[in-house]
């Protein structure tokens, strides 16, 4: 069943369609009078960008209201009679759809983390042209296979300490208030979720990661970075303030290393927001403690990764640094 984006409540529909397909109406919830989901009419860009924006109401729209039938009146209620007599009910393959989205999005986006490792692995000047070779190929395909068995190793990490504890949350509330009632996230919690969730939640990361790729700054180039002078505005806004100078200066491309800050705190951050959007009556502390369980869940993969990747020490230290998701 469908909920609503902005307090959860479960309703029966989400917009209804008259004539047409697109002469629609929002339905409103009945709880907070708002509309149940106005994500119904946006296209995937705006959708994208508050996935990047990390908006709880696009996750829940994605997650749980997306490929809900609408309420049909006129001449659509009866083409939709006559295609359930025909096909079914619509909402009987909705759990395989999903994986299969989960498939979809996965290869893409560890294609995508691979791409972004083999290049931090083997940097290049921006001007040189990348020209692909058998043994480039090669040690592409093992950062492939690498990221694809850091992913998987993530994911179940995670699947296994969100079972566990929604397990234990449940035995609590029937020993201490066997009459708890179970919210509409709650009810609607499926397996298949979490690395959905996921995967959206990474989209930030991968994002950012990508534009790093394109625009390498100077700490992952080949050329050792050459410090720069702080700009003249510091001087003036913080006058002998040499602990703002200091805090300044650790943000030069040759202390800062942005690409571990994007993948390693930005990336669990989000992958923890995402968690927290499915996990709605778990608490922060819980959640927490399940994206550890994954990172050590994938941390130990990754040293088990590297070993084997052909890696020399120094990338290999460069390997495990970005492996946590």
């Amino acid at each position: 069943m469908p909920i609503c984006t902005s307090c959860t409540s479960a309703t029966e529909y989400l917009y209804t369609t008259y004539e047409s397909e697109y002469n629609l109406r929002l339905e409103q919830c009945s709880n907070c009078k708002a509309f149940v989901d106005p994500y119904v009419e946006f296209d995937t860009l705006n959708l994208f960008i508050d996935l990047i924006l990390l908006k709880r109401g696009v996750y829940r729209h994605l997650l749980y209201n997306r490929g809900t039938e609408p309420r049909r009146l006129g001449k659509l209620q009866e083409e939709k009679s006559q295609k359930e007599a025909t096909y079914g009910s619509t909402g009987d393959g909705r759990e395989k759809r999903r994986w299969v989205l989960i498939g979809k999005l996965g290869s893409g986006l560890i294609f995508l983390d691979a791409f972004i490792r083999w290049s931090y692995l083997n940097p290049t000047s921006s001007g040189d042209p990348v020209i692909w070779t058998a043994d480039m190929l090669n040690a592409f395909g093992l950062v492939l296979v690498g990221t694809a068995a850091e992913t998987l190793a993530f994911h179940v990490g995670i699947m296994l300490a969100c079972y566990l504890v929604l397990k234990l949350i449940d035995i609590f509330h029937k020993w201490r208030v066997p009459t708890h009632p179970m919210s509409p996230v709650r009810q609607e919690f499926r397996l298949s979720l979490i690395p959905l969730t996921l995967f959206y939640s990474s989209l930030t990361k991968y994002f950012l990661l990508l534009l790093l790729t394109i625009w390498l700054p100077a700490s992952s180039s080949r050329t050792p970075a050459t410090p720069q002078p702080l700009p003249t505005w510091t001087e003036h806004v913080f006058p002998g303030n040499e602990v703002v100078q200091a805090a300044f200066r650790m943000l030069d491309d040759d202390k800062l290393d942005r690409e571990w800050v994007v993948r390693n705190v930005l990336g669990g951050m989000s992958a923890g927001f995402g968690l927290r959007v499915i996990l709605d009556d778990v608490q922060p502390i819980f959640t927490t403690l399940i994206i550890v369980f994954g990172w050590a869940a994938k941390t130990l993969v990754a040293q088990t990764v590297s070993n084997w990747i052909g890696v020399d020490e120094k990338l290999k230290e460069a390997w495990l640094a970005y492996s946590i998701p």
